[in-house]
């Protein structure tokens, strides 16, 4: 059995242990993913984040960028 959720009409998070809500639609994973040593694609998950500018270095006011408040 695992943790699902689904959202309500406030979009809040309902935890239950259902597959489905009582819309009938399907419920989320609770979990996150499960993390691996072995990525085989991490060099293009990096590559993608900086050709967007979704990494932290690139945020602005962020403080990997050097700007402590």
């Amino acid at each position: 059995m695992y943790l699902m959720y689904y959202l309500d009409d406030s979009n809040k998070r309902v935890y239950t242990m259902a597959k489905v809500d009582p819309l009938g639609r399907p419920t989320f994973s609770a979990h996150p993913a499960r993390f691996s040593p072995d990525d085989r694609y991490a060099k293009e998950r990096i590559m993608i984040k900086k050709r967007f500018g979704l990494m932290l270095t690139q945020q602005n006011g962020s403080p990997a960028n050097g700007c402590l408040k």
